[in-house]
């Protein structure tokens, strides 16, 4: 039976990928494994043959299917096996508009991400011919799809998951960038600006640029004006990204039969309307012979036949899949496309001596890259001599697109006398859970985070355990050689310069043909004109987007990891840091005593003939006072059934511990469509933000949390009581920790794994 190598591996194979059954399910991970092969090996003509294949490529984690994949492969049950999806483009009426708001509903209800273009929404102040009114703009229909995604979340376990594009010439394009300024809308969207060839030409001329909709120019601004403003939102609170969406175009393998206007919520999957993005990594990390030694190198050989394993896989997942929508299956059926990309590709440069963001790493990485480019098209092609190709295959325009002229004269003789089965075959996809899942391997091809962190687990009696998560080349150095300090080739995010990262990520982007989810970590201090150059960079060396996270006062700071560790990694492994980065992490909710002090409070509600009773009873746990059970009680039957739902919901999260402030966060978040009011001189956009504003006041005077809040009056003199020590930056929704990390365009969680984007 396999060995996970770390605790946290099993965790999270038990909580995300684990099949669970009244007759016993998964008993292991090897079961899971055969869960998996089995399904995707159903639908081939010689199913008993290609199952044992395919849990070949599965075992020892060398190929890593996307979560959704491990999850749902073989269940039974009726679920998406696809992560993400581009919906189709939105009409400019209300009729459409709406019609597509529901199709993204359907959608995020399986638990796909989605994204879309606003682009085709006419701007703010236009006229509505028919109904004598003026346009609200794009920006307040996205308002809508946001309350939409938290709707959609709040009936789920899975955080919602959006990204909204916008044209570089839309009208609304100064609105769009300066939208995520307001902490508190949009909340559910990631955004990415659709930059265009002629934008940025002009930015280097620093000529002028033309704002347009349906043929009429709404104003024109200075091209450089606009890209500061882009560069000073995303240098201020990382968004919106960037998307150089004519090179995308111009790459494209189907440039001849579709148009990208938008990604999936990550960046890495360029998609047409109700296009699909399906994953899955090839873990480095696994295939380095003689790792540390002097001839460590990757198994070619292996590599070579884990990829036409791996692709034959994941094409099955587009017959095997379940689709929201028959548009998407439509969409996927016809074009096959599938995402086949890496990770542990950090873990394996350390184990081959190279360090991450050298020339000589990027030099490798391209190698690797091209190796598993030209398998994966290889076995693709084979699939197409035995099961055909894909139906909008033309050999002619495929052959002409930009990417296939960049590919082996092999590649291209093969295709044009086969064809091809899958019309696009590689992209490099966040794999932060699923990389943890392996035993912590560096995640896609970003480097190495931190060399270990501390997780402390919160026991039922109130004490704390302690347990070290460890990248996975530390650790396999570490049962190598013991304390032998750390070459000085091991380099993590904290000690790489921006520059660095994008060679890698300009490397990679060479022999992919979709797109690649990184994240290009910025330190705080980095000056206005070189974070600048740092996009600059990604456009002149051929990236097809970039994102950038750099820690402040309003994005907050990533994961606290020791000062020793970062600044000095060739003087030993440095020991879990004694304060901060605390992770609590509970298995099981705290025993509830007897007795318990709280305290009630009276809400009136304007438009309520009752008012609502909120009782917060508190417990104590090492000498300090948190939260733990909530009672909402009213006359107003009409309340009755949610009031119930509410006290049952926030009971159970206050009884996992953790830092359970979020509660409030996303309370206070929630608007009624039907207006709020006003209280004490605030406004209250709905029941529910008032109930928040009453758990926070209660949080404060009990000194879990520090400072005024939002919503009703708190006391400002509050101090914080146990978390003096606490890291900036939001709380992950699923265990309340504050280690969240940026990660390849999406927060996620160092102590549970929690990702949006997985």
């Amino acid at each position: 039976m396999t060995r996970f190598s770390a605790p946290i591996a099993e965790q999270i194979w038990s909580m995300k990928y684990r099949y669970v059954t009244e007759d016993g399910g998964d008993a292991s991970v090897e079961d899971t494994w055969r869960r998996v092969a089995r399904a995707l090996a159903a639908v081939e003509a010689e199913p008993e043959v290609w199952e044992d294949r395919f849990y070949s490529a599965l075992e020892d984690f060398r190929f890593l299917p996307a979560g959704r994949i491990i999850a749902g492969a073989g269940t039974g049950r009726r679920v998406t096996l696809f992560n993400c999806f581009v919906m189709g483009t939105i009409p400019d009426d209300m009729g459409g508009i709406f019609d597509a708001l529901r199709e993204a509903a359907l959608t995020m209800q399986q638990g796909g991400g989605i994204g879309y273009d606003f682009s085709t929404i006419r701007p703010k102040g236009a006229v509505v011919k028919g109904v004598s009114a003026d346009a609200s703009g794009p920006l307040s229909f996205m308002d809508v799809w946001d309350a939409m995604c938290r709707t959609i979340m709040s009936a789920g376990s899975r955080r919602g998951a959006m990204m909204a594009t916008m044209r570089c010439d839309h009208p609304d394009i100064e609105a769009f960038i300066a939208a995520k300024s307001d902490a508190a809308r949009l909340r559910m969207f990631n955004l990415s600006v659709l930059v265009t060839d002629a934008f940025m030409e002009a930015v280097r001329a620093d000529g002028p640029w033309e704002l347009q909709f349906g043929g009429r120019v709404y104003h024109t601004v200075q091209a450089r004006d606009l890209w500061n403003r882009i560069m000073q939102a995303t240098y201020d609170y990382a968004e919106p990204g960037v998307i150089f969406i004519d090179r995308i175009n111009q790459a494209n393998n189907l440039a001849y039969c579709e148009e990208i206007a938008a990604t999936n919520p990550c960046g890495e999957q360029p998609l047409p309307p109700y296009g699909a993005c399906l994953l899955g990594s090839i873990n480095l990390a696994r295939l380095v012979i003689d790792p540390f030694g002097k001839r460590a190198r990757l198994d070619a050989a292996a590599l070579k036949d884990l990829v036409r394993l791996a692709v034959r896989m994941m094409d099955n997942v587009v017959d095997a899949s379940q689709f929201p929508l028959p548009a998407q299956a439509e969409e996927a059926r016809a074009k096959r496309r599938i995402g086949l990309g890496v990770t542990g590709l950090a873990d394996a440069l350390l184990m081959l001596g190279l360090r991450y963001g050298s020339d000589e790493a990027a030099r490798q990485t391209e190698i690797w890259m091209h190796k598993i480019a030209v398998a994966a098209y290889l076995a693709s092609v084979d699939l197409a001599r035995e099961k055909g190709a894909f139906p909008l295959f033309d050999a002619e325009r495929f052959l002409a697109s930009g990417t296939m002229q960049e590919m082996d004269e092999t590649v291209r003789d093969a295709i044009s006398r086969h064809g091809i089965r899958n019309a696009l075959l590689t992209s490099v996809a966040p794999t932060g859970t699923i990389s943890l899942y392996a035993g912590n391997v560096s995640s896609g091809i970003e480097p190495v985070f931190a060399y270990s962190y501390t997780r402390k687990v919160l026991q039922k009696d109130g004490s704390r355990t302690e347990e070290e998560v460890v990248d996975y080349a530390v650790q396999m150095w570490r049962e190598m050689f013991g304390d032998t300090p750390l070459p000085d080739h091991f380099v993590n995010a904290q000690t790489l310069a921006p520059e660095e990262h994008v060679k890698m990520q300009a490397a990679a982007q060479k022999w992919v043909d979709s797109s690649i989810s990184k994240t290009i970590n910025c330190p705080a201090d980095i000056s206005f004109e070189a974070f600048k150059d740092v996009y600059m960079q990604a456009w002149e060396t051929g990236c097809k987007g970039c994102t950038t996270y750099r820690p402040n006062d309003v994005t907050g700071s990533v994961l606290s990891v020791s000062e020793a560790e970062d600044k000095v990694p060739g003087e030993g492994r440095a020991e879990p840091p004694a304060e901060g980065g605390d992770v609590i992490y509970m298995a099981d909710p705290l025993d509830r005593p007897q007795e318990l002090e709280g305290a009630t409070y009276k809400l009136k509600w304007p438009d309520s003939n009752h008012a609502i009773y909120v009782t917060v009873n508190d417990i104590v746990l090492n000498g300090h006072r948190r939260p733990f059970e909530v009672f909402i009680n009213s006359k107003n039957m009409e309340h009755y059934a949610w009031t119930v739902a509410l006290t049952r919901m926030i009971s159970a999260v206050f009884r996992r511990g953790g830092d359970v402030s979020f509660v409030v966060e996303e309370l206070k978040a929630v608007f009624d469509p039907r207006g709020g009011a006003w209280m004490q001189g605030k406004y209250v956009p709905s029941i529910l933000a008032a109930i928040g504003g009453v758990l926070e006041r209660h949080m404060v005077q009990i000194g879990f949390l520090a400072g005024e809040g939002l919503g009703l009056k708190t006391d400002p003199t509050a101090q914080v009581v146990g978390l003096e020590n606490a890291p900036r930056g939001p709380a992950c929704p699923a265990c309340g920790s504050h280690d969240m990390r940026m990660i390849e365009g999406c927060m996620t969680c160092a102590a549970c794994g929690h990702s949006k984007c997985q």
